[in-house]
């Protein structure tokens, strides 16, 4: 839309006297709506512009055709007789939030559940939630908006957004699932590897295969998809040597593995699952070996653990 068309619409709501929340709900759309069309984001539609028009007591050619300066309204004469000088400052800095290039106080918190649910907090931060999506804006300018087609995270306080490298990229974007169908074709066609029967397995290596990349690219681990690993390792066991049991076991160790990296990454050890590690141990050994006694002392070392940890955290903080 061209910018003095957007330039229009904005003096034209000023001059009404109305917010864009105020605005909004006149005419039924998200003040994000009307937001986009005073920055020249986005263009109304026709209804849109009729009911504009209507609201401003003006012609479609007087709102975006005309030359001349639009006028003020009798509502915008002076404070409004139901509204305090006050609360008039209040809402001037709300519409001018945009212009200013930062978010304006609110003079309180306010919550409107008209075409949706729009919160916003007197310290700036805003959340629109509507049919086009989740909108979030803070006091520092940050926003996030998702919508039908894709997440956008604007942080003006960002020097420079880290940077996806080329190595990164080409296995984000490598066709593995091609790949893995090939390869399941191959197995049943030539009978290898269980054939039609359990080939089909390595469909579930996709999953791992994504996730694994996304873990090394941002170093967590947390990314990638264990408990499919799990799962895997258990049904090729299984239809291979028949080890459905005690191989269920493996499972136990999903609870596991995340509380590992998180303990790791806080360095925390009392994040750890020290009791399920413990039984881990105790059934594969009662299952494999037959020490179901005395085995259960293992279960005493619990308290001792997270004593342990609880001293570990004391004398790092008094460090």
């Amino acid at each position: 839309m061209k910018r003095e068309i957007a330039d229009r619409l904005y003096t034209f709501r000023k001059n009404s006297g109305l917010s864009q929340e105020e605005l909004a709900e006149k005419i039924g759309v998200s003040r994000q709506a009307v937001s986009k069309w005073e920055r020249g984001e986005a263009s109304p539609d026709t209804e849109n512009l009729i009911l504009l028009a209507k609201t401003y007591g003006v012609s479609l050619d007087e709102l975006i055709l005309s030359r001349e300066e639009p006028k003020k309204t009798q509502k915008n004469s002076g404070a409004r007789q139901d509204e305090t000088p006050e609360k008039n400052a209040g809402e001037k800095n709300r519409d001018t939030e945009k212009d200013s290039g930062r978010p304006a106080e609110n003079p309180e918190d306010s919550v409107s559940f008209q075409n949706g649910i729009h919160v916003n907090a007197k310290n700036g931060d805003k959340v629109n939630i509507d049919g086009s999506g989740i909108h979030v804006e803070n006091h520092n300018g940050e926003e996030v908006h998702v919508d039908w087609s894709e997440i956008r995270i604007n942080n003006p306080a960002r020097v420079a957004e880290k940077s996806v490298s080329p190595l990164h990229s080409f296995f984000k974007h490598f066709p593995y699932p091609l790949l893995a169908a090939t390869a399941y074709l191959a197995f049943g066609c030539l009978n290898i590897c269980g054939g039609w029967a359990f080939g089909w397995l390595i469909l579930l290596t996709i999953p791992l295969y994504y996730t694994a990349v996304s873990a090394l690219f941002h170093r967590n681990a947390m990314f990638f998809a264990y408990p499919v690993l799990v799962a895997m390792i258990y049904l090729w066991c299984g239809f291979t040597f028949e080890l459905w049991h005690p191989l269920w076991i493996l499972f136990l160790t999903i609870p596991l593995y995340y509380t590992a990296v998180s303990a790791i990454t806080r360095r925390n050890a009392m994040i750890f699952t020290y009791p399920v590690l413990l039984v881990i141990i105790y059934l594969w050994c009662g299952f494999a070996f037959a020490l179901w006694h005395p085995l259960w002392i293992l279960f005493l070392t619990i308290p001792v653990y997270y004593s342990l940890c609880k001293m570990l955290q004391t004398f790092r903080a008094g460090k």
